[in-house]
């Protein structure tokens, strides 16, 4: 992981609508690439592309959870980052396509059930060695 997450560096992350609705729907926990496809909207590609784009500047970290790549915000966090975070999250209330995109990611969920991997579903109480 990168140490130092800069506000530079952290507004070239969020500069993008597809990662910072990315970054959005990772604030409530770690999700897979697939179902960020699937509540985006957006080909596998392009949702990769993006991931690899946060990877790299140390805003996402992955982790393999059996045949599933779980991708979750770091969780050493500057007080830049963190304030950032925050604002986005706030501010994510009250625009549509951040509302929008909560309700398709818990509608997925339901609909995944026990398909969904316990470390996505359940996200501070499981660790991933568990699935």
């Amino acid at each position: 992981m990168l140490a130092v997450m800069n506000l530079v560096r952290i507004y070239e992350c969020l500069c993008d609508r597809t990662r910072l609705r990315i970054v959005s729907l990772l604030l409530g926990g770690p999700l897979c690439v697939c179902h960020l496809q699937d509540v985006l909207r957006e080909p596998q590609v392009k949702i990769s592309r993006h991931l690899a784009y946060l990877r790299r500047r140390g805003m996402v970290a992955p982790e393999r959870c059996g045949q599933w790549m779980i991708y979750r915000l770091p969780k050493t966090r500057t007080p830049a980052l963190e304030a950032n975070l925050a604002c986005l999250q706030d501010c994510g209330r009250e625009e549509r396509i951040f509302q929008s995109d909560i309700a398709r990611l818990e509608k997925l969920k339901r609909k995944l059930g026990d398909n969904c991997p316990a470390c996505v579903r359940e996200p501070s109480t499981v660790p991933c060695s568990n699935v």
